[in-house]
């Protein structure tokens, strides 16, 4: 597989940055980037010359981030293809329910043609909160890694070069990937929620790091050792800021709540339960994160070389493994552009044919 040079940029990639540019631009009169939207829509690209398929590998049901995120990938990206689950939940809640909550909530959205499966645990959460949200009607989903990767590699044999890998979970998954399906591996262009360099509890590795440091060593020696292309993390330095949070009395919940479709009350049940059992409110880490797979122009990211110590922790080692670290974001165009993609009224363009039809946040992260 022939890759593209770093920050080289697909059809795809231009024309997202084009629209997400052109819709900020029109929510912010009189700003340089408006300037730079009236020069852009004078701008003609051609159509799409190809689709890469998406998986979004993430730990749903705890923090709300991930299900903001998740729908609004569901509504907007026809290329949707997988979900995986990670710090599933044991023996204790029942394995699965985080797949679970996945399968009801991509039904919700009517994207019943996006695959889900149920990936590792370590038996036990501390952050899940939506049970009673999920009917009884809601089968148990397939798990374990065998299933992962049975999933993984039916969506890499319907289509050809690169498969986006959104992760906004510990990196289990990722992990099994890399060590037992390498030639998968190199096709994919990830973009992980993660990781740290000055981390606010400097005794404590970042919480998606923390929570499986194996598995972050073994993704990082496939990154070494060619399995894996640079990765892209946009780390807990850069998502953890009262900038992206949302709490009850934010306008996007208001939203939610006050709305008449199945999907945006059951994330304003969501929510609310978040708050009530965990936090004031959420950041939307894996939204960003989202923003950032999607080639949208709200993070900024260089090639960094890291280490990473027996607890998970990194720091900057000429020496260490190169990734691609998150150095900062234009954190109110990504609130606009979030907003817009959870508006209940707007029209999501995402689901194919064959679909059925404040506060501040203390998030582990």
């Amino acid at each position: 597989m022939t890759s593209r040079p770093e920050g080289d940029l697909s059809i795809d990639q231009v024309r997202a940055h084009r629209k997400t540019m052109i819709d900020v631009g029109r929510r912010l009169p009189g700003s340089p980037l408006a300037e730079t939207a009236a020069q852009l829509r004078g701008a003609e690209l051609g159509e799409p010359l190809t689709r890469a398929p998406i998986i979004v590998d993430t730990d749903l049901g705890g923090d709300a981030d991930d299900a903001l995120a998740l729908v609004a990938a569901a509504r907007h990206q026809p290329d949707l293809a997988l979900v995986l689950t990670a710090d599933e939940t044991g023996p204790e809640q029942g394995y699965g329910q985080r797949a679970r909550f996945a399968r009801h909530l991509l039904d919700t959205v009517g994207r019943r043609d996006v695959a889900v499966a149920a990936g590792a645990t370590v038996g036990r959460t501390d952050y899940f909160c939506v049970a009673d949200l999920i009917p009884a009607t809601v089968p148990a989903m397939h798990g374990g890694r065998d299933a992962v990767l049975a999933a993984v590699a039916e969506v890499a044999g319907q289509s050809e070069g690169l498969i986006r890998w959104v992760g906004m979970a510990p990196l289990s998954n990722l992990a099994e990937v890399c060590d037992h399906l390498p030639e998968i591996a190199a096709r994919l262009q990830v973009t992980q929620m993660g990781g740290a360099i000055d981390y606010r509890r400097p005794d404590r590795a970042e919480h998606n790091i923390r929570l499986d440091v194996d598995a972050a060593r073994r993704v990082l020696t496939a990154v070494g050792d060619g399995r894996l292309t640079k990765p892209r993390f946009i780390i807990s330095d850069v998502t953890f800021t009262d900038q992206i949070a949302v709490h009850a009395a934010h306008p996007l919940h208001q939203r939610l709540a006050a709305a008449s479709e199945p999907w945006a009350r059951l994330l304003a049940d969501h929510l609310d339960r978040w708050y009530a059992e965990h936090h004031a409110s959420t950041l939307q880490h894996d939204a960003l994160t989202l923003s950032a797979a999607l080639g949208l122009p709200f993070v900024r990211a260089a090639t960094t070389r890291i280490a990473m110590d027996e607890i998970g922790r990194w720091t900057r080692d000429e020496d260490g493994t190169a990734l691609r670290l998150s150095r900062s974001a234009d954190y109110p165009a990504f609130m606009i552009w979030l907003a817009d993609a959870l508006e209940p009224a707007a029209e999501a363009a995402a689901a194919p044919a064959t679909a059925a039809s404040s506060s501040s946040a203390r998030r582990p992260a």
